[in-house]
């Protein structure tokens, strides 16, 4: 007798891990990274989409770029953090306009190795020239490669507030020969709620 209502106990309870809208959905395990997800604070996915997407959108549609007899030849640095993080990395910012000028340039612009990661993988990937001795162990010696014509890097500002943060995502693109700032994409702004707000 026992041993049947423990069964049948067992049996009601598999049953109602299948009762329908108690399941976790794929959408709950994985939101789409062009919505907010509720619970999180600060910078989302969402953010990094549509901040790098407007910002590809804007340089891309340049009269100037489209105009111009050559493609434009173009490095990403670094984001420059001025929040009250400036430890957090925000590469994400760069890494996705990078790959959203690659796919929708269509020839106009030609993305160039930053030069110390250039240099580090010639000196991991060329062979090292031997020494005065023979010995080997020098750097590798490979080509200067192509200079870039500018330089452009992402700026985030933010101004924390009590409850809130605001943050300022620009683009900035410099020609490197004259030291002019050619291009500033449309701003991107938005507001969250602090992480450290009662």
């Amino acid at each position: 007798m026992k041993l049947a209502k423990l069964a049948a106990g067992v049996v009601i309870l598999a049953a109602g891990a299948f009762v329908p809208g108690c399941a976790e959905t794929y959408e709950d395990k994985r939101p789409p990274v062009d919505q907010l997800a509720e619970g999180n604070q600060g910078l989302q996915s969402k953010d990094v989409v549509s901040a790098t997407d407007q910002m590809a959108n804007d340089l891309l549609s340049l009269k100037e770029l489209n105009d111009s007899s050559k493609k434009w030849t173009i490095v990403l640095s670094s984001v420059e953090n001025h929040t009250s993080d400036p430890q957090f990395s925000y590469n994400a910012f760069t890494n996705r306009l990078r790959s959203q000028l690659s796919q929708q340039g269509h020839g106009r612009v030609a993305l160039i190795e930053n030069k110390a990661k250039f240099k580090d993988l010639q000196n991991q990937e060329l062979e090292q020239p031997a020494d005065p001795y023979g010995q080997g162990g020098g750097k590798a010696s490979g080509p200067v490669g192509t200079n870039p014509d500018y330089a452009l890097y992402i700026t985030i500002d933010e101004m924390p507030n009590r409850a809130t943060s605001y943050f300022l995502i620009t683009a900035t693109m410099t020609n490197l020969a004259t030291r002019e700032q050619v291009w500033t994409g449309n701003k991107y702004e938005v507001q969250t709620k602090r992480e450290d707000a009662q």
